[in-house]
């Protein structure tokens, strides 16, 4: 267990009446104190050193609620000592309303006594580190020395996912395609300063030509064909992040059936990845494996390395951990007194007497 897992569980006996929450504008101000780049990086490394420890950690498929608009979901996991989950939406049609598709907020507890010590909006700390997850994948499935990354979906998260390859893999060209031109124009004005070498495209063929890191990011939640498997040469990694619900991939079949795909916790990633397209027989193999040793990852300069992610709970916890580590040094967060503590364990009644 890491130095900062440890500190997670032993809180000071003052702060127990007390939970430091990070809200959106303390969140932000730590992106600014640590620097958006270096926060991706550490992220990275947070994450990867779960994915080791991954066999410690209790592990479900989260729990849906799916309606006619959206999905509301709650995605839980403990590695004995800590308890983590967040609250996530994702709903497509938000964006008509003016309103983000996906919205979060998490929470870390003591496992000894269920006593929360964090709680931190989630809403820009899941773009974080779903952009980390992509990268922390890519430096080990990537084709070595890879510096063109194709983005196909411009949208909330495409700007986090290009800086988190740049400063991880070494990604310095990015070519992009989104159905709305006003989505590209957008991304590429937000990174216009950040060094990259930006070059809209007009099709899927002409963003992926040429790119050794292809990156899906689609919104809608149907299944459609951002991908056919005619297009793809041999030796790229695909990094396919849109599919994240029963009824929503993005990549024809086909493209599946050519790649090693990898994935962060098979059960989940069956329900709501590009694999729920296939048998329920094929094979993938699970990331831990292979940064534990257990599995190859990329073999060869033409295997096609494919990651299905859609989320899951761990990376979700890695982001809090280092949140709590983070926010605590900089003092940036509040305290919430939304714990009760009666002065006697037994007496909750007398409590509410004497507050009158």
């Amino acid at each position: 267990m890491s130095e900062s897992t440890q500190k997670i569980t032993a809180p000071a006996p003052s702060d127990l009446a007390y939970v430091p929450f990070v809200s959106v504008e303390n969140m932000l101000r730590l992106v600014h104190h640590v620097g958006i780049e270096a926060m991706l990086a550490e992220l990275v490394d947070y994450i990867e050193e779960d994915f080791r420890n991954w066999e410690s950690f209790d592990k479900s498929p989260r729990v849906a609620s799916h309606s006619r608009d959206g999905v509301i979901e709650l995605m839980p996991t403990s590695n004995g000592a800590v308890y983590g989950f967040k609250y996530v939406n994702g709903h497509p049609s938000n964006m008509r309303e003016g309103l983000q598709t996906v919205t979060a907020f998490g929470v870390l507890a003591r496992v000894d006594t269920g006593y929360p010590v964090l709680m931190s909006e989630m809403t820009v700390l899941t773009a974080l580190r779903t952009a980390a997850s992509s990268a922390m994948v890519a430096r080990h499935l990537a084709p070595r020395g890879a510096r063109v990354m194709a983005m196909i979906g411009n949208g909330a998260q495409a700007e986090f996912q290009a800086l988190a390859m740049r400063v991880v893999c070494g990604i310095d060209r990015l070519q992009l395609y989104d159905i709305d031109p006003i989505a590209t124009e957008k991304m590429m004005r937000n990174l216009a300063e950040s060094g990259l070498e930006l070059v809209a495209c007009t099709s899927p063929e002409q963003a992926i030509e040429g790119a050794q890191i292809i990156t899906t990011c689609t919104a809608d939640k149907r299944n459609a064909t951002i991908l056919t498997d005619n297009i793809v040469g041999a030796g790229v990694h695909i990094n396919a992040i849109g599919g994240d619900c029963p009824g929503k991939t993005e990549l024809h079949r086909d493209i599946l059936g050519r790649a090693d795909v990898f994935v962060e916790y098979t059960p989940q990633t069956r329900i709501e990845g590009e694999i729920q397209q296939m048998p329920a027989d094929f094979a993938v193999t699970e990331m831990w494996q292979v940064l534990n040793g257990k599995h190859a990852g990329r073999v060869s300069d033409s295997q096609i390395t494919l990651f299905d992610g859609v989320g899951f709970a761990i990376e979700d916890f890695s982001a809090l951990r280092y949140v709590n580590d983070r926010v605590r040094k900089a003092g940036l967060y509040q305290n919430l007194d939304i714990i009760a503590d009666p002065d006697d364990p037994r007496d909750l009644f007398g409590m509410i007497r004497r507050a009158g």
